[in-house]
């Protein structure tokens, strides 16, 4: 049976559900004490720096035809690749959690039928998404990207062309580059990611290409809607905003499928990642084990604050796809045959160790493009004093 290849279109369609998020909005909100002009600077800033590495990360799984992980055997070997899956795996199962938890949470505040009922809701919803399949939900995908356009536009012109309400007192503004870093995060986390659906596409290249620019641009929609809400509505609970504003089945939708449509691409990628380590998983399987350990993290654990899970995922996977990147385009030194290439773990340890310390030093531009050119430039010498 011939393989059933995804389009330009429904890639994009994957990562615009990817970028509607509630997690996205919320992070945005962090950005508010900056004013909206700084503030905006540092989203598109951070956002055009991110998204550039998942345009490369995506096009060497499109180019390759493998998944995210498998593409990391190239710098790391057999055993090395297994290491970074196993990191995504428990990143993704994170995720599953953080984003139920949100969507549970926003949902309550405007139908209280209790947060553990919608976190089933939503994680039974996700199960559904996974069981459908990435290629086969077609029309479905249509229907429900276009009724989120819609919602959005909804929630833009009641947070900046609403009642203006008192603006809040607003905490200490983190510096410029603190916050580009912030931005820089985001798109950083679906590194691990993006290939896992590029390696599908029918047109490597060209779904790469709108997959990182129609997550770029939402992503930021998405940060700006969450900065404006803080900023001109006194309010950085978007549950809020649609209460006040009368929103109520309508907000109801909008953020069950945005958390819907998001984390499906968690609990997927994690079941493809999954079999990277343990060839004998079934992905489909594993991702429905997921979602249900996502749900039942959102029930157990608070995860009201998730700026150290970002910058940890940066700490990860800027360095690991600093070196991919430097191997696949420049050195051209494949390492898929080894067990595991003992200096390109070292580069990645020295690229991580070097992340946590630049966390600490304020740079206009955020640590990940200072630690990713080091990380870059010590593969490239070092492929190069290998020839």
């Amino acid at each position: 049976m011939e393989h059933k290849q995804t389009s330009i279109f429904s890639n994009a369609l994957i990562w615009f559900g990817a970028a509607v998020s509630i997690a996205e909005i919320i992070t945005g909100t962090y950005f508010a004490p900056l004013g909206f002009v700084q503030g905006t600077v540092a989203i598109l800033v951070g956002h055009l720096i991110g998204c550039a590495l998942l345009f490369f990360a995506g096009y060497i799984g499109g180019l390759s035809r493998k998944s995210a992980m498998e593409t990391t055997k190239f710098s790391f070997g057999s055993l090395g690749s297994k290491f970074f899956a196993l990191l995504n795996v428990l990143q993704l199962v994170g995720w599953t959690g953080i984003m139920i938890y949100d969507g549970s949470l926003a949902v309550n505040e405007i139908f209280s039928f209790g947060k553990w009922v919608w976190a089933i809701v939503i994680g039974a919803l996700i199960i559904l998404w996974i069981l459908i399949g990435i290629t086969n939900l077609g029309k479905i995908n249509v229907v429900t990207m276009s009724l989120l356009f819609i919602l959005t536009l909804v929630l833009c012109k009641i947070i900046f062309f609403g009642e203006k309400l008192a603006s809040p007192v607003l905490e200490e503004a983190m510096s410029f580059g603190a916050a580009v870093e912030l931005a820089v995060a985001m798109p950083l986390s679906w590194l691990p990611l993006i290939s896992d659906y590029t390696k599908e596409a029918e047109k490597p290249f060209r779904a790469t290409l709108a997959s990182s620019v129609i997550y770029g641009v939402v992503s930021c929609w998405m940060y700006i809607i969450g900065m404006g809400a803080a900023i001109f509505t006194g309010e950085s609970d978007i549950a809020h905003i649609a209460v006040k504003s009368g929103l109520g089945i309508v907000g109801l939708v909008i953020i069950v499928l945005s958390t819907v449509t998001t984390t499906f691409l968690d609990a997927f990628s994690a079941g493809i990642s999954a079999k990277t380590v343990f060839e004998k998983l079934d992905g489909k399987i594993t991702a429905v084990v997921v979602a249900v350990l996502g749900t039942a993290g959102a029930l157990l654990f608070n995860m009201d604050n998730i700026t150290d899970f970002l910058y940890y995922i940066g700490s990860f996977f800027a360095p690991m796809i600093a070196i991919l990147i430097a191997d696949f385009f420049v050195v051209k030194r494949d390492s898929s045959e080894k067990r595991v290439d003992i200096a390109k773990i070292c580069i990645w340890i020295v690229g991580f160790i070097l992340y946590r310390v630049l966390m600490s030093v304020d740079f206009i531009l955020g640590c990940t493009v200072l630690d990713m050119a080091v990380t870059f430039v010590l593969t490239v010498v070092w492929g190069k004093l290998k020839e």
